[in-house]
């Protein structure tokens, strides 16, 4: 049995859908193993998005990919760009409160990543959380130097679940059958 982290963002409180997020993840298998709401701080944010150098890099390479895409050429480096996001991650989940689940299910990961739906809401299929929740765009992001506000953060494999679950909850809030 696989787990998965899903992070109901500030966004997605605001907008009052919770229980509708958790029931499109329900939908499609996945069952709750452990669930609470938190104000997440600088140092619960700082373990989840950690400053480990390959993350850092990747996320600059994607963006300034992205970027480019669009037509708009970074005189930041990789890593000035991943710091930076880090940075904008970390101002986004500390905002307001949040929702932290434990997901199981077969393929956990890649099922809730797919019913999540593409990073940029614009971009998601409509029926998925992002598509069906969010509007928001990496341009007016960008503008408003903060992190795109996507509803949900899902772990991008089991063992960065593994060690996201270890930042947000202790064992003992975690149920298995």
């Amino acid at each position: 049995m696989e787990r998965a982290l899903v992070i109901i963002k500030p966004d997605g409180m605001e907008k009052g859908i919770v229980g509708k997020v958790i029931a499109c993840f329900e939908g499609v298998g996945l069952r709750v193993s452990g669930i609470k709401m938190a104000r997440a701080t600088k140092a619960v944010v700082g373990r989840h998005y950690i400053a480990d150098r390959t993350w850092l890099m990747s996320v600059g390479k994607n963006a300034k990919a992205a970027d480019a895409k669009r037509g708009i050429v970074t005189k930041e480096t990789e890593m000035q760009i991943g710091m930076r996001i880090r940075s904008y991650l970390m101002n986004e989940l500390t905002r307001r409160p949040v929702v932290a689940i434990v997901f199981e299910g077969e393929n956990a990961n890649s099922v809730a990543r797919k019913m999540a739906g593409a990073t940029e809401p614009r971009s998601a299929d409509k029926n998925t959380v992002r598509g069906m929740y969010s509007t928001d765009t990496y341009q007016l992001a960008d503008k408003e130097k903060r992190a795109i506000r996507n509803i949900v953060h899902v772990s991008d494999s089991p063992k960065s679940a593994n060690r996201e679950i270890k930042v947000w909850f202790r064992s003992s809030e975690i149920f298995s059958e």
